[in-house]
């Protein structure tokens, strides 16, 4: 199965929603855990989550500190702000609805029966 492409701002949500299930995660965790919970079919590499994480920071969504990994190595951790719990609930709402609308679209159609 090939990968998904992800549609403009579907990454940042991700990485919020991430960041708010799971708490301060550095940047390889998160794009680990994107891909876990996407079955694989969403595959990031270093460039596509770092210059994310760094739009999130730009935009006041996320923070940064440096920390220690778990094995032990020097690394950024990421937090979501409350602004970014703010996006997450305004985007997750606009997602959910135009989910819902493209099911309806894509569904049986009554011209289908």
């Amino acid at each position: 199965m090939k990968k998904l492409d992800l549609l403009p701002g579907t990454l940042d949500l991700m990485v919020l929603r991430t960041l708010q299930t799971m708490g301060s995660q550095h940047g390889y965790g998160i794009a680990r855990r994107i891909e876990q919970i996407s079955g694989n079919q969403v595959l990031l590499n270093q460039g596509t989550i770092y210059a994310a994480l760094v739009r999130l920071q730009q935009q006041r969504w996320i923070d940064a500190q440096w920390g220690v990994s778990d094995n032990n190595r020097r690394a950024k951790f990421y937090e979501i702000t409350d602004s970014g719990q703010k996006k997450l609930t305004e985007d997750s709402e606009a997602w959910w609805r135009l989910a819902s609308v493209i099911e309806a679209m894509l569904g049986p159609q009554e011209s289908d029966r």
